[in-house]
């Protein structure tokens, strides 16, 4: 009689099912998932928390307030049709490319005079823009 036990063997777990059902769950969330942007932030944009830089003396500084009314150092531009704007520009520029370009916007000004300055410039291919702020209030 033999009384010493059988040798078992160790028993195994199979991966592959359990990463077949991780995998799984883990492409129905991917699918499922929705990404939502949620718009009800405020954004002040004339803000800024970067530090004030020299400015250049050969900038042409283009303003516009909150009505809309574009300003090329301290001249009005007749109108703010995107035709005006660019021969105001090609002539504070003297035809070069090259001059850099600063928009200075009210904080309430509507979107689309800032974007028209922008296509505008972008037309002439104005290259060196940028668009002033002040610093935010810590």
């Amino acid at each position: 009689m033999n009384l010493k036990p059988k040798q078992q063997e160790e028993p195994d777990i199979n991966l592959a099912p359990l990463l077949d059902v991780v995998f799984l769950l883990l492409i129905f969330f991917m699918v499922s998932t929705t990404f939502k942007r949620d718009t009800t932030l405020k954004v002040d944009l004339p803000e800024s928390s970067s530090k004030p830089v020299a400015a250049k003396t050969d900038v042409i500084e283009l303003t516009i307030n909150k009505e809309g009314q574009y300003y090329i150092g301290n001249r009005k531009i007749i109108n703010s049709e995107i035709s005006t704007l660019k021969r105001a520009l090609t002539q504070e520029a003297k035809g070069s490319d090259k001059t850099p370009l600063v928009i200075r916007a009210d904080a309430m000004t509507p979107h689309q005079y800032v974007v028209r300055a922008l296509d505008a410039a972008r037309q002439l291919g104005i290259l060196n823009l940028s668009i002033a702020t002040v610093q935010a209030k810590e």
